[in-house]
């Protein structure tokens, strides 16, 4: 079996979520609007109609752009790109892709080094480059019925829309993958997307090619288009890098041209050969004049907020954690806002017991387990919980201060999650709350004791379970609200 190198590079599609569209005052906002209910006559293709730029759009694709250490050109033109399909209702687009108002940068990922499964130990640091990025106006969208018809929603016509195009630096699935989760994180900082993939914010051109382990030239280069998932993403790049080494291994021609990925099927689809940039036919558009950018440059820059990997070099310096920790929880936006203001709420509340990195360990542990773990078993988003910061708060401080055990904190936590209701409430109105008080403690302990001598005569001769089950019926007595640590130190003690 030959060896084989992998090239890979993407083109991300993120919708911004600004107020209105990219050329108009219609409602950008569609989610669950009827079909065809935010548009007007300039995103519907009207004849007549000229184009308004949307200052916001521009504006956050420069702050991406500086986020990125991208070059900023002192100007940037519109152009119309030319082709026909039902769900481009003026038969051209405009965009900004011959002369984008981005140029280059790059974003730096780890990965595992033998390019296989990530490993959270043995990372490589890369830096993936960027070619542009450059903004345009999105289609609308083709929904097929139950009869088969296509039918067309123009919601979406007019959504501004960054395209992020990567140099070809990516030489596996992880390695894409890992990219496109640590762009999406970036952007979500950022606050200029959702970029929620189920709702069609953020989407994947990938660009494959193979070629024999150590050849000069790149191989032929297949686009594959509209992947909408991470998984989607890392299972289409994996299927077409065997596709072409199994052509080239069979000495057949991989053919240039773009497919679609079938994810039922597990496969890539032929859809129709490679377009030239001469197809589109690109030319200035003529009712939009040149933006210049140096003003809002130096807006932007003001604007720039703490970046992911910023964020996890804090969280280490700060708080203690390892980088594990650190990257898991600044990764994601509203969860490292969670984070911080859950131990806000800790600090006003323990005062003067407030210990900042004690505290900060607990509560990320209880978020990335407990928190993210009902998350992913219910399937919502981060941002539907709720469990609000200031009663993970209470949850924490009630295991430190040893009101409740960590067993009762889960069952505690488990109505928190569905019902919202607060941590201390919950202790209070199941009578949680523990025995801590050790003169207590020590005289249910010697009823058990007095009432269990079999026990008690097993354990002084050497039958070590015999403990164990002197510690049940001391737990069982109290309903489970004794302090353990308490227990077991007196019933040692007792038991000398």
């Amino acid at each position: 079996m030959q060896e084989y190198e992998t090239t890979i590079g993407l083109e991300i599609h993120v919708q911004l979520k600004t107020k209105s569209k990219m050329f108009c005052g219609s409602d950008n906002m569609s989610v669950d609007a009827d079909p065809n209910t935010n548009v007007c006559p300039v995103c519907m293709g009207f004849p007549g109609t000229l184009p308004v730029p949307n200052k916001q759009a521009i504006e956050w694709t420069i702050l991406l752009g500086l986020a990125l250490g991208a070059n900023i050109p002192e100007e940037f033109n519109f152009e119309r790109k030319n082709y026909f399909y039902p769900d481009l209702p003026k038969a051209y687009q405009i965009s900004s892709a011959t002369n984008p108002p981005v140029i280059g940068g790059s974003l730096g990922i780890s990965v595992g080094t033998d390019s296989g499964q990530a490993r959270m130990t043995d990372k490589e640091e890369r830096k993936i480059r960027i070619h542009h990025i450059h903004l345009e106006e999105d289609a609308g969208k083709l929904v097929h019925d139950k009869s088969d018809n296509a039918l067309v929603d123009l919601n979406r016509a007019g959504t501004p829309l960054v395209e992020i195009v990567t140099e070809p630096d990516m030489a596996s699935a992880e390695e894409a993958k890992v990219f496109a989760q640590s762009l999406r994180s970036l952007i979500r900082h950022l606050g200029i997307s959702d970029a929620n993939m189920e709702q069609g914010n953020m989407r994947f051109d990938i660009n494959v090619s193979v070629k024999k382990k150590g050849a000069k030239e790149l191989g032929t280069k297949v686009e594959v288009k509209n992947l909408n998932s991470f998984k989607m993403l890392e299972r289409a790049i994996l299927f077409e890098e065997n596709r072409q080494r199994e052509l080239v291994d069979e000495g057949k021609k991989i053919t240039q041209e773009t497919r679609g990925w079938d994810d039922s099927k597990g496969k890539t689809l032929p859809q129709r050969s490679k377009e030239e940039a001469n197809d589109y036919r690109y030319f200035p558009e003529p009712d939009i004049p040149s933006i210049t950018t140096k003003e809002i440059v130096e807006r932007m820059k003001d604007q720039l907020p703490e970046l992911p990997q910023e964020k996890a070099k804090r969280f280490e310096t700060e708080y203690g954690f390892d980088k594990r920790l650190a990257e898991s929880l600044a990764d994601d936006i509203e969860m490292a806002n969670y984070f911080e203001k859950t131990l806000e709420h800790i600090e006003k509340t323990a005062k003067d017991s407030f210990e900042k990195k004690k505290y900060a360990r607990m509560t990320a542990n209880w978020i990335t387990t407990e928190l993210v773990g009902k998350i992913n078993e219910t399937g919502i988003e981060f941002t539907e919980i709720k469990v609000e910061p200031e009663n993970m708060a209470e949850l924490v401080i009630s295991i430190e201060n040893g009101t409740i055990s960590g067993k009762q904190a889960k069952d505690v936590f488990a109505e928190m999650f569905e019902t919202g209701k607060s941590a201390f409430g919950i202790i209070e109105e199941k009578g949680m709350k523990q025995i801590t008080d050790t003169g207590e403690i020590d005289k249910i302990i010697q009823e058990v004791l007095d009432t269990n001598q079999k026990s008690v005569d097993d354990f002084k001769a050497g039958k070590e379970k015999a403990f164990g089950f002197l510690v049940g019926q001391v737990m069982a007595k109290t309903k489970g609200q004794a302090n353990p640590k308490a227990v077991n130190d007196i019933l040692k003690e007792k038991l000398k």
